[in-house]
């Protein structure tokens, strides 16, 4: 040691032994070793200070219904322990190198920050530290307590001031903890290297084990990290493990120099390989198996004040919380719907399938499935945001739901008192009447007579409420909405959820009917849960309890009300069975239980989709191109290896949907429809003739009936009538056939 530095530790050696507090810091300094202490005399006013301690960051856990966990999400990955849980050898390897006297002094270590002062001043540059693992876990909670750039520095600064508050802070915390506490706290805050933090998810992040299973060389691994983890981090390259294992050799020559271990078991430990396993970090939504009801829950916590005031305090809930998060995700639904998918679509494929099921009654979600992975590599065909949910939810722009529309202009006609053998006569083609035939709800007329909307196949003629939903006749539904109201069919429409996937305003164009609104699967599904409840709407529903770190749990309950009279739930039940007996599901068929149902087919086959029901669950399959519906539509294709040259709603998504619900369903009672009220439904409302008519929904006169054929294309397109889209179309203008 240099005449200059025995001279200064002489010194200090003094104000210490005159009852002096001395707090010595030595930094670098330009040129040389620079040394800075200060004497902490009542001048300083130095005393305890009450540290506020902001829980750490913890790892919140994403569980199914029945407990099991499927995602995590953090901002440090940490699972807080407490001491007992910990192996011995990890509290005795951690005190050894970062406070061997750590049992035996207050606030700060007097002797031990000599040792370091005399041991830079040798070096000639701080190669020991003095800091006690108080002051220490004190830095730790005010680095991590820190929101702005400038708190996070001012945790950093290398200065007197930063020091002093420091060790105010650990006086308090002194006096507050017993030193097994403080031992516990600094144990889960510190940082490790390797994205782990804390000294349990350390373990498993390197070794694989619990915190409480650490052996020696394992825990003289860890504990040697905490003194510089960005330069030893083993998941950085092997510079980074040498010095790892170098530091890890340092601590064991520590914990034999002090007698906490024999030199034997030092060598023999040291002989060992660094045994760094890397295993990988749990959590995200790419790492779930179910990454799509992953993505809708995080977006939901996100995006909803029922779990936050504003957007960063649900942002730092869900990543620093700690909390566990009970969903509404059934790993049998769930399953039932990834095979009917894998069945029929290959994850390799262009196109993707969609699907998504609704418990009515509660709106819980209780799958949502597609058939390429959740990711962003292209060469994994994986698709890279929630393609089962509105963008709300982390989705897209959807497909436009075709003639899964129908059903509520069915439901409004329904409304208006028509009775279900009321009909009209479908001819091959509908145009409107006039440009006042259809008002939208701002009671414009967008009413285009230019426009023909046909069928590609089917036999005209005269069609009931019953034949020409089950076998959906185009230009019945164009002039059943024609008479019953446009805006009273989006209204309906509105009041079970329906909202466009983009967040757009529906477009509200007389082609509503057919389906010209991109949809996604959840919406679909949870507005046909809604006609299962018997009228009931429900809000979709995917968080069912929140449990924070300290044990408080918050259950949240449906959200519903009744936005259909039951009796016309009933009657749609109804009419919408029929589709598997003598409709459009027909080649399909049932499910062995009562069930409803309506495809969907638009434009030229962009997309294609099946939705239904039973009186206990709901489904919305979907199946179009990401890359575009538009100009990549459902014609000449091969899909799960299958070559197609058309597919329509009862192609794939019928069968999908089919398959899922039979799965979905195994093992659970079958529930029955309510009988319709005949007196009110059952025959015709004026002798069931064809010139019978009920008057426009919006006021006008109606005119007479054109006829329809059978689902299919929409034919020539028309205003709003499009190929579903993977982007939205520009501007709000309709689309038609061929644009």
């Amino acid at each position: 040691m240099s005449r200059r530095g025995t001279k200064i530790v002489r010194l200090v050696v003094a104000g210490a032994a005159a009852g002096v507090l001395v707090a010595g810091i030595a930094f670098p300094a330009v040129g040389g070793a620079g040394l800075g202490f200060v004497s902490a005399e009542g001048a300083v006013g130095l005393g305890p200070v009450d540290l506020v301690e902001p829980p750490p960051a913890e790892v919140t856990i994403v569980q199914d219904a029945k407990g099991r966990e499927i995602a995590r999400f953090y901002e440090e990955y940490r699972e807080v322990v407490s001491l007992d849980a910990i192996a011995e050898v990890m509290k005795t390897a951690i005190v050894a190198i970062e406070d061997d006297r750590f049992y035996e002094h207050g606030a700060i270590d007097v002797e031990g920050t000599i040792r370091a002062l005399a041991k830079n001043l040798q070096s000639g540059r701080v190669s020991q530290g003095g800091s006690s693992i108080t002051q220490q876990y004190v830095k730790q909670v005010l680095l991590n307590s820190a929101t702005t750039d400038a708190e996070r520095n001012a945790a950093l600064e290398a200065s007197y001031a930063r020091k002093l508050n420091e060790l105010r802070y650990a006086m308090g915390v002194e006096k507050k903890y017993t030193k097994e506490q403080i031992l516990e706290k600094y144990l889960n805050i510190a940082y490790f290297g390797a994205g782990a933090y804390g000294v349990e998810a350390a373990a498993k992040r390197f070794f694989g084990v619990r915190a409480g299973k650490l052996t020696l060389p394992q825990a003289a691994t860890l504990a040697g990290a905490v003194q510089d983890p960005n330069a030893t981090d083993p998941n950085l390259g092997r510079k980074h493990r040498e010095r790892l294992l170098k530091r890890r050799d340092v601590v064991l020559d520590r914990m034999a120099e002090l007698g906490r271990i024999t030199p034997q078991e030092a060598a023999a430990a040291k002989a060992t390989k660094l045994g760094y396993k890397g295993t990988k970090i749990p959590g995200g939504c790419e790492s779930s198996a179910y990454p799509y009801f992953c993505l809708y829950v995080r977006h939901e916590i996100l995006s909803n004040p029922d779990f936050g005031r504003t957007a960063r305090a649900r942002l730092e809930m869900l990543n620093r919380g700690g909390l566990t998060i009970r969903t509404t995700l059934d790993p049998a639904t769930q399953a039932a719907a990834n095979r009917a998918i894998r069945k029929y679509v290959h994850a390799s494929d262009r196109a993707v399938a969609s699907e998504a099921l609704v418990q009515p009654g509660t709106g819980a979600i209780r799958a949502m499935a597609a058939s390429r992975p959740y990711g962003r590599s292209k060469a994994r065909n994986e698709i890279s945001y929630n393609v089962v949910a509105d963008a709300e939810h982390g989705g897209g722009v959807g497909f436009q739901a075709g003639s899964t529309f129908k059903v509520f202009t069915l439901i409004n006609a329904l409304k208006k008192g028509m009775k279900l053998d009321d009909g009209l006569s479908a001819g091959a083609g509908y145009r409107a009447p006039g440009y006042s035939a259809f008002k939208n709800c701002k009671g414009e007329s967008i009413g285009d007579p230019t426009h023909t909307v046909t069928n590609d196949e089917g036999s005209p003629g005269w069609k009931t409420l019953r034949t020409g939903t089950r076998t959906s006749v185009n230009t019945f539904f164009m002039e059943l909405e024609q008479r019953v109201g446009l805006c009273g069919t989006v209204t309906t429409a509105k009041s079970l959820g329906i909202r466009r996937s983009d967040g757009r305003k529906l477009q509200e164009y007389e082609t509503f009917t057919l389906g010209i609104n991109e949809m996604d699967p959840v919406t679909v599904a949870n507005a046909y849960a809604a006609i299962a409840a018997r009228g009931t709407y429900c809000a979709p529903m995917a968080i069912s309890r929140i449990t924070d770190r300290d044990g408080r749990a918050t259950t949240y309950r449906p959200k519903c009300r009744q936005a259909l009279d039951p009796g016309i739930a009933d009657a749609t039940a109804e009419v919408l069975s029929g589709v598997f007996t003598e409709g459009t599901m027909r080649g399909v068929g049932g499910i062995g239980r009562d069930a409803a149902g309506k495809t969907g087919t638009t434009d030229a086959y962009a997309t294609a989709w099946f939705a239904g029901f039973t009186p206990d669950l709901a489904a919305a399959v979907s199946i179009g191109d990401p890359r575009g519906s538009s100009d990549h539509k459902l014609t000449g294709v091969t899909i799960g290896g299958r070559y197609y040259g058309a597919v329509a709603g009862a192609t794939l998504p019928g069968p999908i949907w089919k398959d899922t619900m039979i799965g979905a369903l195994k093992g659970v009672p079958p529930t029955s429809f309510r009988p319709i009220d005949k007196d009110r439904f059952e025959g015709c409302s004026q002798d069931c003739r064809p010139a019978s008519r009920p008057t426009d929904g919006d006021g006008d006169d109606a005119r007479q009936p054109r006829p329809e054929d059978e689902e299919g294309a929409i034919g020539n397109g028309g205003p709003g009538v499009g190929a579903g889209s993977a982007a939205p179309p520009a501007g709000d203008a309709p689309m038609r056939r061929g644009e």
